[in-house]
């Protein structure tokens, strides 16, 4: 369902190194970023399809109450006549 998010590991761990991190702690830290950032962030398109799935079944269910409360319009129609 989801699509890679570009996150640049190389860049965020020579960051953490030019603020005094140590390297072999930077470069764990960076791969354990980019895990969560895979595993937890929803991408645009994750969420347009939870929109569309979203819209669908609602548009389902929708469609059901109506067709129910036709049916039973007519039913009550039918019995008073």
């Amino acid at each position: 369902m989801s699509t890679a998010i570009a996150f640049d590991t190389l860049a965020y761990a020579k960051k953490l190194k030019a603020a005094g991190v140590p390297e072999a702690q930077a470069e764990v830290h960076a791969e354990a970023m980019a895990e969560l950032i895979e595993e937890r962030l929803a991408t645009k398109r994750d969420l347009k399809e939870l929109e569309l799935r979203l819209t669908h079944n609602l548009t389902m269910r929708l469609g059901g109450m109506l067709a129910a409360s036709i049916a039973i319009v007519a039913a009550v129609v039918k019995f008073i006549h």
